[in-house]
């Protein structure tokens, strides 16, 4: 049968993986073309134990086991093609470190304190998201900080942490600084070798990230989400359905083979629009359904507020509209975006991929805009490639800025709702904006970086639109020099939180205009953008925001009285002072509200 036949005859609704209770576990898996199939059972050491056979019904082998099992290993072992394949269960909600092995789990049994009334953040508009990306490790990995559990998720529940200078790092931290959501870079289950590594390699899509655990990572991870929730932060996940680790010997293939991937009609190879070996071929049945469930489980079980996907061009319209369908009756405020793009040639065709052209086929998504990142800072993919605020102040980087500022978009963009933008100068990916700035810049010195990364800062908060930055941006974080830290060690990679004292000025400008953006933005109501000298005014009922790219000294000829918010030194949602002269200098920006 091809691919459309199986769907057609072979796809199942129900529930699959394990229910597993005190009193005993149901056990079931999708795998239609077997002749028998079995769990085994295996101790801690892994030695095998024994074996309950599953009984065949329909497509889908199943059985239930009396006991508790919670904690017990087991995988499915399939008898088909003339062999017996073994595997853990794709659904598996803990596996062993390895991922050898699944390891049965009653959920209710791995909840902290209260957990029962833990609740999702209401956040009923998106475009006032502005959002932390982090990793685990990276935020509490450095000994500038006094983490009591470095690169774990209990490192996250310190509440009290501080840096050697006594200012607070970690979560209290980004609480200080503003941001409504933090995204936590891969926690699910990923090869891992012992060395570092970001987790953009997926085995076990369900299954807690074991180098992140202590002794009990779905309560540790749930402990983590309870405590952002305490403080009013949600918690988005970063996903990535878009391909596994490594397909030949994932669980998908064991059990079903070649109907969970797409593979290339010319050489009949595993297709690599991902860039990492492979595609999941989410548009089949089964696999649509798994990363429903998948998202259903994560939202339903973690508390959830959000999701980012990654490489979400290699995942169709109608996988993402399904999910958002059943995402939205758990959550309705939850937040969905991605990258809309590929990572290479795909097999799957333009026309039903979640890319940016598509946009106004998912409304309920935002797509980062990479548009913006490029014309502010310049290409991710030349250091030395400068944009508006680091030496190319022309039309052609103006034009991007100028429409996320005013949420006018041409008619060629892919959308024209500023809620489907995502606006951002720095993620994980690619050079840090810091690093980018001093290799590009023609005067790095450390008050020009400044000058710039406030710039950049400002046009980026001030946008219409979510806002994204990555833990650190806010006081320069550096990888070196480093484009693409995956494998690199915790040097290269944790956040130096002693860099939050040496460079407090930075920290602070963002703690204000993140601030200033909470309190005004609401209220800024339609926007005009007009040149002025080498930079431009942006005009918004009372306020008015002046940026100078270049040394010119920028005054427009407005009459009245203004208060100040933000200027070259410094940025906060009350005012710095009052003047009745707007006058921006060189290199800086100038946010105002008339007052008289």
């Amino acid at each position: 049968m091809n691919n459309a036949e199986i769907d057609a005859m072979c796809a199942y609704d129900g529930a699959l993986g394990t229910n597993c209770t005190e009193a005993g576990t149901a056990f079931r898996v999708w795998a239609p073309f077997a002749e028998s199939a079995q769990v085994r059972f295996y101790g801690a050491d892994g030695a095998f134990i024994k074996h309950a056979a599953m009984h065949r019904r329909g497509n889908v082998f199943e059985c239930r086991v009396r006991g508790d099992l919670d904690g017990v290993l087991y995988t499915f072992a399939v008898e088909q093609n003339g062999g017996i394949a073994e595997t853990a269960d794709p659904y598996a909600k803990r596996v062993t470190e390895d991922g050898r092995f699944s390891v049965c789990a009653d959920m209710r049994r791995h909840a902290p304190k209260n957990w029962a009334s833990d609740r999702a953040v209401a956040f009923p508009d998106r475009e006032n998201a502005i959002i932390c990306e982090l990793s685990v490790r990276d935020i509490s990995s450095d000994e500038s900080a006094d983490f009591k559990n470095r690169g774990k998720f209990t490192a996250l529940c310190e509440t009290k942490v501080t840096n050697a200078f006594g200012e607070s790092a970690g979560l209290s931290y980004v609480k200080k600084l503003g941001a409504t959501h933090i995204q936590l870079m891969p926690i699910f289950d990923y090869n891992f070798k012992g060395g570092y590594n970001w987790g953009y390699d997926p085995r076990f899509y369900n299954a807690v990230c074991a180098s992140y655990s202590q002794t009990d990572g779905i309560r540790e991870l749930r402990s983590l989400i309870q405590t952002a929730h305490k403080n009013g932060i949600g918690v988005v996940m970063d996903v990535v359905y878009n391909h596994v680790f490594d397909a030949g010997s994932s669980a998908f293939q064991t059990l079903v083979p070649d109907y969970y991937f797409r593979r290339d009609e010319r050489t009949g190879a595993f297709s690599n629009g991902s860039g990492c070996g492979n595609e999941f071929a989410c548009e089949r049945a089964m696999a649509r359904k798994f990363i429903a469930d998948s998202l259903v489980f994560w939202a339903r079980e973690y508390h959830l507020d959000g999701f980012r996907f990654d490489l979400m061009g290699l995942i169709d319209i109608e996988t993402l509209k399904t999910c958002e369908r059943k995402l939205r009756a758990i959550n309705p405020d939850i937040l969905l975006y991605g990258e809309g793009w590929t990572g290479g040639e795909s097999p799957l065709s333009e026309k039903f991929r979640a890319v940016q052209s598509n946009a106004c086929e998912l409304r309920g998504f935002a797509f980062f805009n990479d548009s913006f990142r490029d014309a502010v800072k310049g290409s991710v993919f030349n250091a030395e490639d400068c944009g508006y605020v680091n030496g190319a102040a022309d039309d052609y980087h103006f034009q991007p800025i100028s429409s996320a500022l005013s949420g006018e978009y041409p008619q060629d963009f892919w959308t024209d709702d500023p809620r489907q933008t995502v606006n951002y100068v720095e993620c994980h990916d690619n050079l840090t904006l810091f690093d980018k700035l001093k290799i590009s810049l023609k005067d790095p010195s450390p008050k020009r970086v400044e000058q710039t990364e406030k710039m950049a800062a400002a046009l980026t908060f001030l946008s219409r639109g979510m806002v994204f930055f990555q833990a650190g941006q806010d006081f320069l974080r550096s990888k070196n020099g480093e484009c693409n830290s995956y494998n690199l060690p915790d040097s290269v990679n944790s956040i130096k939180w002693n860099a939050l004292s040496e460079n407090r000025e930075i920290a602070e400008y963002y703690r204000g205009l993140i601030a200033f953006r909470k309190r005004f933005l609401p209220k800024f109501g339609e926007r005009a953008i007009t040149p002025l000298g080498g930079g431009f005014m942006m005009t918004a009922g009372e306020f008015f925001l002046l940026v100078s790219p270049n040394d010119e000294v920028i005054s427009p000829p407005l009459s009245g009285k203004f208060e100040i918010y933000a200027d070259a030194e410094r940025a906060s949602r009350k005012p710095l002072y009052t003047s009745d002269r707007l006058v921006c200098d060189g290199f800086s920006i100038l946010l105002a509200r008339r007052i008289k």
